[in-house]
């Protein structure tokens, strides 16, 4: 449930001028207002799973895309029955100037692409059909000038070669792989959400440089009630985020009793001193490592 001081799911990721969310709870067009996010850059809405505080923003959202004039597609992501429960929620929404692509997930993990990003989505524990997501931006390798002049390679044609593109050129062809290094370490930035731990977890989210973790009671004596509902507390989102090497965590997806979260934080932290109990509006940009 939404508080005055909290709302409800979403994150927004933004990447060369593209965007992507995932989830739209209620309050999400307002969240991003205050974060001075605009809709337009969204190509791809990914989707945990059809719970009301993860979906239920996704109409006056849309419509806000309709009126900024969006004539591009839109492509949804979501497990099995998505096309089915965005209709229904469009009848409030009915007419749009852009296409909606949806992409249903079937498979326990499948690998897809959007803005830029190769996104994986592998099947978690709730108590509907889930899915978490991790979404990595690839890094190529360096660009060997010296190799490129020893091997008489036009100039003109090393910025194509560095974009992966194979070039012909006075009646020789050229590679990417005769001039580029092996790839380097890129960024990797994990969501999940409405789970129990699972194995699937740990695999996928492994070395991410942000997990981003629900950490639903921060009361230990409320361990029954997340394994009856389905969702982590605070203490199993840390050691499952110490497990996979992530290098940073923030905890969110707090139940509404937990009034303060903040002050599990010392506790949290004896488990995985890399954790942050994020608030609503938390933001940081990632960037690749220097010198990679």
């Amino acid at each position: 449930m939404p508080l005055p001081y909290r709302f409800l799911t979403s994150l927004y990721v933004r990447v060369n001028g593209k965007a992507l969310l995932i989830d739209s709870g209620e309050a999400t067009q307002i969240a991003m207002k205050k974060a001075k996010l605009s809709a337009s850059p969204i190509d791809v809405i990914c989707f945990t799973h059809y719970h009301a505080d993860h979906i239920s923003g996704l109409p006056g959202l849309l419509l806000t895309m309709g009126n900024q004039e969006r004539t591009d597609t839109l492509t949804m992501v979501g497990p099995k029955g998505l096309e089915k429960v965005v209709n229904s929620l469009r009848v409030i929404a009915p007419e749009l100037p852009f296409d909606i692509e949806f992409h249903e997930l079937s498979e326990d993990e499948e690998e897809l692409s959007g803005v830029g990003l190769r996104i994986r989505a592998f099947k978690v524990h709730h108590n509907v059909t889930c899915y978490g997501y991790t979404m990595e931006l690839e890094r190529a390798g360096r660009f060997d000038a010296e190799k490129a002049k020893d091997l008489g390679i036009p100039l003109k044609a090393w910025n194509r070669l560095q974009h992966g593109e194979t070039v012909e050129m006075e009646q020789k062809t050229y590679t990417p792989d005769m001039v580029m290094g092996p790839p380097r370490k890129g960024i990797k930035l994990s969501y999940v959400t409405d789970t129990r731990p699972t194995g699937s977890i740990l695999e996928n989210v492994r070395d991410s440089d942000l997990f981003i973790c629900e950490g639903m009671y921060g009361d230990k004596e409320k361990a029954q009630k997340a394994r009856q509902y389905r969702h982590m507390t605070m203490y199993e989102a840390a050691k499952l985020s110490g497990d996979a090497m992530a290098k940073e965590t923030w905890l969110t997806h707090y139940s509404p009793s937990m009034a303060h979260p903040g002050e599990y934080i010392g506790a949290v932290r004896k488990i995985n001193p890399n954790i942050i109990v994020a608030k609503d509006g938390q933001s940081t940009t990632l960037r690749f490592e220097e010198g990679g």
